[in-house]
Order: structure tokens, then C-alpha cells, then sequence
């Protein structure tokens, strides 16, 4: 049996974890293609106009996935993630979206609830609809579950360690980027790496020998410490886990400038990003927004990404040569 994973939203955080437990389930995982000029064509093409540019892009996975024939389409509701903070509706709507976008697909979308305290997502009781459906055995389901952690703790421990995700997902010997500046990097994880909706930004980073720090690379507790500084979390999880990490880039000294990536259209963002302007300002740290769409061309990332580490390495320099006592 085929169960198919779109390349696409969560496939970036929780790929190792999908993979190993359906691979110990005895299935075969098959992903869609690389996000592509077609399959995001198709995807705005198909989607509800006015959805945000992750779905969109997701809906164009999914039909990649439906030409591979696969049997089933992996496609879990996020719920929640920590006690009394939740997802972007628009994820735990997911199911019910694509459902209702095409005809006769209903029977092929794999779906569950998550509810989870923590990111781990390998809690027994969100997956006990896997029993009945495919006729697993509790233990069986059980040993899979502890087997898709163990592989996804370590592909965790190695993004924390300063590995891009990208290198983890593609390449066999992942490597780490270094530069003579620093970027800290806001953005969810399927902004941030998905090569064809950014630009492939990482390799302009590279090509500039800027070394990026993401919030995949920094661990929880830092990033919940800073949140504490708030009397009240905002809705979205994740959108609490980037301005954890941005309160974080603010305070440190070796992150020369913040830049955040957010695509048209998305809501939590849209709230977000005022605390990013308005207290990057107050910590004296570069801060600059890449709004990207459907529309977005190489050039202009390219183009605002080199202006701003020009910027940036003039600054560095000018207090760099202040500190020698160089007029």
C-alpha cells in the first residue's frame, strides 16, 4: 500500500517522523515532486482564491500526488501542539479543504486529529484510528510510534545543531554554512525551505557568505523563555515559536541583522510582524520583511536580500573600525 506525503507545510518538520512510522507499518511512502513552476500553477489554480500561499502550494502536492497513484494521501489535522495554544485554522481545516476541492477524493485522504502537549507528535492516542483502519495491533502501532520519535529526535537534534533542514532532508552528508555575517532568519519551516517559493534563498544567503540561524536551529525552552516576557500567547504555535526566536535574535550579539519571510495572505503573520518592526527598532538590530506570493520573482529577493547585507557589513565595519580607534 502507497500512502503519498506531500512535499509541502509540515512535510519540513515532520517528514523523518511520517516516513519511519509508516515504513514500520509496512507501507510505502511516496512524496510528491519538488515544488515547481507546474505544481504551483495548478495548485492557485485549484485552490480557494483566497487562501494564503502555502495552501495553494499544498493543494498542487496533492494532485502531484494523485497522477503517482498512491492509495492514500497523508493528510493530518494539527489541532494543537501545547496546552491551550492551537494551529492556524487553516490547518485544522486541511482535510476539509482539499476534500471539498475535488470530486470522489474523500476515500483517499488519510486524516487524524493531532493533539499533542509538546512538538513530539508521537503521543499512542492520535494515531489509535490507524488500529481499525489497516488492522494494526496496539503493540505493533506502539513499537512504530517509538521508532518514528527516535529518528525524528535525531534529525531534530541535528537542525538544533545548526543543519538546515534541507541539508537533512536531501543530502546524505549534510554540511554547515558559515559567513563573515550573521541573519537570523524568522519564517515557518515550508516558507523558509521550500527552494522554489523563496527563490532558493539559502543559496543567496551562501553566495554572499551569510550565515543564517532559523528558529528550527534554536531549542524550545529558549524560545518559551522569551515568550514568558507576555502576558498572554497569541493564538498559533508556531507563530508563538517565531517571535520567541525574534526576542531572542534581538538580544544577541553575534546575529547582525533579522529578516522575515512571511507569505501574502497569512493571517498570524499579519499580527506578528508589527512586534518585529516595532521592537527591532527599539534593540537597535536590521530588520527587514520578504513578503512573497505567487507572483514573486528571483530578482527581487535577490536584489532586497544583497542590499540589506551590503547594509549590514558597512555597519559592522564602520563600528569595527570605531573599536580599533580608526577615524
Amino acid at each position: 500500500m502507497k500512502i503519498g506525503i506531500p512535499k509541502a507545510l509540515m512535510y519540513y518538520f515532520y517528514y523523518p517522523f511520517w516516513k519511519t512510522l509508516f515504513e514500520s507499518l509496512g507501507f510505502e511512502v511516496v512524496t510528491s515532486d519538488d515544488t515547481s513552476k507546474s505544481i504551483l500553477d495548478i495548485g492557485v489554480k485549484e485552490a480557494v482564491a483566497e487562501i494564503c500561499l502555502p495552501m495553494k502550494v499544498y493543494t498542487g502536492h496533492v494532485l502531484n500526488l494523485l497522477e503517482k497513484g498512491v492509495d492514500y494521501i497523508y493528510v493530518p489535522r494539527f489541532v494543537s501542539l501545547r496546552k491551550g495554544i492551537f494551529m492556524c485554522p487553516k490547518f485544522m481545516g486541511l482535510p476539509d479543504m482539499i476534500k471539498g476541492l475535488f470530486d470522489r477524493i474523500e476515500d483517499k485522504i488519510l486524516t487524524h486529529h493531532i493533539v499533542s502537549k509538546t512538538l513530539d507528535i508521537s503521543e499512542f492516542h492520535n494515531y489509535t484510528i490507524f488500529i481499525e483502519k489497516f488492522g494494526i495491533g496496539k503493540k505493533d502501532l506502539k513499537k512504530a510510534l517509538a521508532k518514528a520519535r527516535e529518528e525524528w529526535l535525531k534529525f531534530r537534534r541535528l537542525n538544533k545543531e545548526g543543519y538546515d533542514i534541507n541539508e537533512l532532508l536531501t543530502s546524505n552528508k549534510p554540511q554547515k554554512y558559515d559567513g563573515d555575517i550573521t541573519i537570523g532568519l524568522l519564517g515557518y519551516v515550508y516558507n523558509v525551505y521550500d527552494r522554489f517559493v523563496n527563490m532558493d534563498i539559502f543559496s543567496v544567503f551562501r553566495r554572499l557568505n551569510v550565515k543564517v540561524v532559523t528558529f528550527d536551529m534554536m531549542d524550545e525552552k529558549v524560545i518559551y523563555k522569551n515568550l514568558r516576557n507576555f502576558g498572554k500567547n497569541m493564538f498559533w504555535e508556531f507563530t508563538n515559536m517565531l517571535l520567541g526566536t525574534a526576542y531572542e535574535f534581538m538580544k544577541r550579539d553575534d546575529i547582525d541583522g533579522i529578516i522575515h519571510l512571511t507569505a501574502f495572505g497569512c493571517g498570524p503573520d499579519s499580527i506578528l510582524e508589527p512586534f518585529l518592526t516595532i521592537d527591532s527598532e527599539k534593540n537597535k538590530k536590521p530588520f527587514m520583511t520578504i513578503r512573497i506570493d505567487e507572483q514573486t520573482g528571483e530578482s527581487h529577493v535577490i536584489t532586497r536580500v544583497e542590499a540589506f547585507t551590503d547594509l549590514i557589513r558597512m555597519k559592522k565595519y564602520k563600528a569595527e573600525e570605531k573599536a580599533k580607534g580608526v577615524v
